[in-house]
């Protein structure tokens, strides 16, 4: 039995628009995750017939994506035969579910040395095209009262009285933060440039952020989900909450998290793995945690999550020097810094989805490189990464600064 999973190095890819005119599109997803496993071979001098598994999230398995993406990509990428992997999907906490269980397996013995994380190629496998009766199964839609979920965060800002200014001025925050943290370098330790086969660079640096955005271009856009709300899902959503008279619809493209390709990686192992090895910790699991609330509103679940994480540790939330809610849309996360009275000015600090784009079952698994690199920059100590996932499910990781 080992006493600490930790964390050995996170890489993530650019993230680009998750469109044909995206600078990914041309990229297969198996090579968006195999050019990370390739980064973290050559950093490292890593013998891979040392990693004893590879967990990899995904939300559209299909296609490109599917037959288990984490071992294809893993075969793509050249490493050892012996590692069998699997495809992870827990929606858009598949890749941090992955870390979170391959710290579980490493705290078993059963494992030493994982690679967890995710991959999503939005352009070439566009959202939804998986399927599933979540959405699509009438019966089940309406006996669990399940809406799109635009038509959810709308629903929450609602019951939270949070108007359509109050979005903006999140979302005009998360690109100026964004911004400020890419042009000084933050993200780049992490951020593995995406190249082509003749080793010629396709991206370098995320190119979905805004810098230019204001608070005049994010009132000109209109809602995304009216008129969604409007052909019947405000009405099954006010049937199970009468008390709400209407939802006002206040998401738009600019407050909402954006679509784009991206991939994720992390490197977790046990002290004696890193021993081994020659690798050096930069960060460690202190907790992890999944839970699930009302599948209508699928918001409500990360507080609760980060809570059992807070729980598990021993911990209280003073303790946390940075928190980190995934920004699918702006009202999760004012949700969220209410549910937990956490201050603005230590959540999302290098902004989120809405300037970064999500890259639907790596995104979690980025949040890992982002904080491990902030907590390095800035000296602090202790991170809570959230997400929120279809289903009502919610997902929170604590991890430590070596």
């Amino acid at each position: 039995m080992t006493n600490h999973v930790y964390i050995y190095d996170a890489v993530r890819t650019p993230r680009s628009k998750g469109k044909k005119d995206g600078a990914l599109h041309e990229v297969k997803p198996i090579e968006l995750g195999a050019g990370l496993f390739r980064e973290l071979q050559k950093r490292h001098d890593l013998d891979t017939a040392y990693v004893d598994d590879v967990m990899m999230g995904c939300t559209a398995p299909v296609g490109e994506q599917g037959a288990n993406v984490a071992k294809t990509i893993t075969d793509f990428a050249g490493w050892d035969n012996s590692i069998p992997a699997v495809q992870m999907d827990r929606y858009c906490a598949s890749s941090l579910d992955a870390v979170n269980s391959a710290a579980q397996n490493i705290l078993s013995g059963w494992n030493s040395l994982i690679v967890a994380g995710g991959v999503e190629s939005m352009s070439r496998i566009p959202m939804g095209t998986a399927g599933g009766a979540f959405l699509m199964d009438p019966e089940f839609v309406m006996k669990k009262t399940s809406v799109p979920q635009g038509v959810a965060a709308d629903m929450v800002a609602t019951m939270g009285g949070w108007s359509r200014e109050d979005m903006d001025a999140y979302a005009l925050q998360s690109q100026q933060r964004a911004a400020h943290a890419l042009e000084n370098g933050y993200f780049d330790q992490s951020v593995v440039p995406v190249v082509d086969q003749n080793g010629m660079t396709i991206l370098a640096k995320d190119d979905f952020v805004k810098p230019d955005t204001t608070l005049e271009k994010l009132a000109s856009l209109k809602p995304s989900f009216e008129l969604m709300g409007s052909m019947g899902m405000d009405d099954h959503l006010l049937q199970k909450y009468p008390h709400i008279a209407e939802i006002d619809h206040v998401h738009t493209p600019g407050n909402s998290s954006g679509i784009v390709d991206g991939a994720s990686a992390v490197l977790l192992g046990s002290e004696q793995a890193g021993k081994d090895l020659g690798l050096t910790p930069r960060g460690r699991i202190l907790a992890g945690a999944v839970t699930s609330t009302d599948p209508s509103l699928i918001f409500l679940g990360p507080a609760p999550a980060a809570e059992r994480c807070l729980k598990i540790a021993g911990l209280k939330p003073s303790d946390i020097d940075l928190w980190e809610i995934n920004e699918a849309f702006a009202s999760a996360v004012l949700r969220y810094m209410k549910d937990l009275d956490i201050s603005p000015e230590i959540t999302n600090v290098n902004g989120g989805a809405i300037a970064l784009g999500h890259p639907l079952g790596a995104t979690g698994a980025m949040l890992v490189s982002t904080m491990l690199d902030e907590l390095e920059r800035t000296g602090k100590k202790r991170a809570m990464l959230s997400l929120c996932a279809a289903g009502g499910i919610g997902i929170s990781t604590l991890i430590e600064r070596v």
